[in-house]
């Protein structure tokens, strides 16, 4: 028999509601209830409006912090920051575009997830690449900028490095500028909250193939099941052994697959090992960059196929996941595969070099 419910609105704390209260839903998460759906929604409205306080939201980030998200919520709140984007529409069918963006949170070795979205684009994968700078100082946006990418390019311009390229940067304070209102609270907090799984269920393009990394291995079937609710085609979430949020070739990889086709959506869950990818296993961590300026001269050294064979190898099953993730192959050893004869072909190079001059507003 459940405990009786705290009063938790006696007569001398009460007060009217107001435009942005978060307090009917700070009760249930007190009592601890979970938040339905339309709830979520309902509640992370107030807070993307800017309509909310900014010690309720505190209380509620921190809330929902202290447990894992229910799908519901997690689903419900990247419905509202999917409507408050501004998006990056072209006229590639969404269910063809692939994104592969992670969490971060995790340790870092280079910037792997970008190696892999240009090595999908290399072959003509359409990839809207959302990323954001990181805590590291050589996030996606740094490492990119120093390459010369106009990672703030305007949407027309990043229309044309999708359509043209097969790549584009969607830097995430421009697309989410909703999302500044929780920034602050978000900073003031000091540990991670629901948002941090927000930015790769938030894709500006609605990309419907995803390959995303997670911090914590827990997440890995929950974010899978949110991208199912989402409408996803083909989603890879992943999270290793050793602590990356990417498929590694030190240790075992948790991954769960998403397929939505005319039978559904479904999702199974396994492991992966770097001999069953056909890699040799090493600390990715081995290869890591230390500063902005090896983390570029790193990703261009692994476009140009003089990089250490374990930066290659790393490379390759992250951009084999996201080939895989595109249906470019049945399979990750597949796309394993086919991530190495793009390597080698040099592709990838040529695919950067593209993206630096459209995004700069060259001229063809």
């Amino acid at each position: 028999m459940e405990a009786p419910l705290p009063n938790l609105t006696p007569s001398e704390f009460a007060r009217a509601d107001r435009p942005g209260d978060l307090t009917p839903f700070l009760k249930l998460l007190i009592r601890g209830h979970a938040l339905t759906f339309e709830q979520s929604r309902a509640a992370f409205a107030e807070i993307m409006t800017g309509s909310a306080h900014d010690a309720e939201m505190g209380a509620f980030l921190a809330l929902l912090a202290r447990r894992l998200p229910t799908v519901d919520e997690l689903t419900g709140a990247a419905t509202v920051m999917r409507e408050c984007a501004q998006a990056l529409t072209t006229k590639i069918d969404t269910a063809r575009i692939l994104d592969t963006a992670g969490t971060g949170g995790a340790p870092k070795s280079f910037n792997v997830s970008t190696l892999a979205a240009i090595v999908a684009a290399s072959t003509g994968v359409p990839v809207a690449k959302h990323g954001n700078r990181s805590r590291t100082g050589r996030g996606s946006a740094e490492v990119l900028m120093r390459l010369g990418v106009n990672v703030e390019a305007p949407i027309d311009i990043q229309r044309r490095c999708l359509e043209e390229a097969h790549l584009a940067f969607c830097f995430a304070p421009r697309h989410h500028p909703a999302a500044k209102h929780a920034m602050p609270v978000r900073k003031t907090l000091g540990f991670p909250t629901i948002f941090n799984l927000l930015g790769p269920l938030t894709n500006p393009a609605r990309a419907r193939r995803q390959a995303i990394g997670v911090y914590d291995r827990t997440f890995v079937p929950l974010v899978a099941q949110v991208l199912r609710e989402l409408g996803a085609i083909r989603a890879i979430v992943y999270h290793s052994f050793d602590g990356l949020d990417e498929i590694s070739t030190g240790a075992t990889t948790l991954i769960a697959e998403v397929v939505h086709d005319e039978q559904g959506g479904r999702m199974r869950v396994f492991e992966t090992t770097p001999e069953a990818l056909g890699v040799v296993r090493v600390n990715p961590l081995s290869v890591a960059a230390e500063t902005l300026a090896d983390a570029a001269e790193l990703l261009v050294a692994v476009l140009e196929s003089r990089a250490p064979v374990a930066a290659r190898d790393f490379t390759l099953v992250n951009a084999g996941a996201a080939l895989w993730a595109a249906g470019s192959a049945e399979d990750l050893r597949g796309g394993v595969a086919l991530a190495r004869t793009a390597l080698a072909s040099g592709a990838g190079r040529a695919t950067l070099d593209s993206l630096i001059r459209i995004s700069q507003g060259t001229p063809a």
